[in-house]
């Protein structure tokens, strides 16, 4: 399991951001837990935050484009990637985060990471935050952003 080492969350004051979650549909059961994770992180830190939802991981980047380009300071990318039998997983995974990665750096604004890369859908049961999950990574990913938009805003002066 990944969560060795996770840093401490919570207990951030992100008033004054606006945050969009960006959400695939696919594995609702998964992604629904990774939202409420992202949610709660962005309401207790009383950040402005709206939801919107895109067809599948790979539409990610393109939905965070716009976000930034619409004023917000920061995003939380949810999404679920499942292993198949064929090589369509490490196409979707790898041009999902090179996406991610190029909008955050372009915008230069924050992109948190809540895209899950898994061999089945039990390790995504395990990670989403839900009753009885080890982790909560959408909870992880809207923390990253708030932090990292909070770091570069200090940065910038």
């Amino acid at each position: 399991m990944s969560g060795s080492g996770a840093p401490t969350t919570g207990d951030i004051d992100g008033r004054g951001l606006d945050v969009v979650i960006i959400a695939g549909t696919w594995h609702d059961v998964i992604t629904n837990g990774l939202i409420a994770g992202a949610e709660r992180v962005l309401n207790d830190a009383k950040a402005t935050h709206r939801l919107v939802r895109v067809p599948g991981s790979f539409e990610l980047a393109l939905a965070a484009q716009a976000a930034f380009a619409g004023g917000a300071d920061a995003v939380v990318a949810l999404g679920v990637i499942i292993r198949g039998g064929t090589p369509h997983f490490e196409y979707v995974s790898a041009a999902t985060t090179d996406g991610l990665t190029r909008v955050a750096l372009d915008a230069g604004k924050p992109v948190g990471f809540g895209v899950l890369t898994l061999d089945d859908e039990q390790q995504g049961i395990d990670r989403a935050g839900l009753e009885g999950s080890k982790e909560d990574k959408g909870a992880e990913a809207a923390d990253a952003a708030l932090r990292t938009a909070l770091l570069v805003r200090e940065l910038r002066g």
